[in-house]
């Protein structure tokens, strides 16, 4: 089954948009990046998007409601370029989800006349980072040196990472076949599930603040930390349980293999 997008209003008349992507991954910086983003710019909702392979569970809310897990795109209007956002509770499961995941929203950004997708990510370190570095990379050195001017990214990742799972890495490499520029921002941090990377998502607000002009007070991230790490918790601890349990269902199953 391929994703479903269920628009909340119809395509958007926006201005040469910037795609920015965090989903959950190593050390949540991108989800937490964006989910900030997303509450900071005011950003408003205009699609969801559905598959059947996303996990066979629901959320149990503080309202003692239940809920899917969620992948949305918002929009900001913005002075100096208009902002998509792409947030969500989970990633695609498999390598063919994915694939169909970052294909379907190639297509929504080509229809919107996008300019440049962000993706956001980590690089899982053994230790926990006392000032995280930021890396950037892309399939072309030319997307790299022009997102590079003034700041402090490192570009010297080979030797550092092999290789960039899920969204993050593919939406990149995906978007070169539509000639759509691509950079991916990735972020040091503490290779565990239920670690948040705060330092490394301070670090890309602040430079997703002054590359694209968003006018986000960073003193707000401090205050919006706590409400945001313990949503983020709660929701990945949820789904680790999830795997788990299927991984255990699946073994047990396995035992009347004979």
């Amino acid at each position: 089954m391929s994703w479903i997008i269920d628009y909340n209003t119809k395509l958007l008349k926006v201005n040469k948009p910037v795609l920015i992507v965090g989903l959950p991954g190593i050390g949540n910086v991108g989800k937490f990046t964006v989910d900030f983003l997303v509450e900071e710019l005011n950003a408003k909702k205009f699609a969801t998007l559905f598959s059947n392979t996303m996990p066979s569970a629901v959320f149990v809310n503080e309202q003692d409601l239940l809920e899917l897990p969620t992948i949305s795109l918002y929009y900001v209007k913005n002075k100096k370029q208009d902002v998509l956002l792409l947030a969500g509770d989970v990633q695609p499961q498999t390598e063919e989800s994915c694939y169909d995941f970052t294909e379907t929203i190639l297509e929504v950004f080509k229809k919107l006349n996008g300019s440049l997708v962000i993706t956001l990510g980590g690089i899982g370190l053994k230790e926990v980072p006392e000032k995280p570095k930021l890396y950037c990379s892309s399939t072309s050195k030319k997307f790299v040196k022009s997102f590079l001017s003034k700041t402090n990214l490192e570009t010297k990742l080979y030797g550092v990472v092999g290789t960039i799972m899920g969204v993050s890495g593919v939406l990149v490499g995906m978007a070169v076949k539509k000639n759509i520029p691509a950079i991916t921002i990735l972020s040091e941090t503490f290779h565990h599930p239920l670690y948040l990377e705060v330092k490394g998502a301070r670090e890309m607000v602040k430079l997703l603040n002054e590359k694209l002009s968003l006018g986000v007070n960073i003193k707000n991230l401090d205050k919006e930390i706590s409400n945001l790490e313990s949503e983020t918790k709660r929701k990945v601890k949820a789904l680790m349980e999830v795997k788990k349990e299927q991984t255990e269902f699946k073994e047990e199953k396995s035992r009347y293999i004979g």
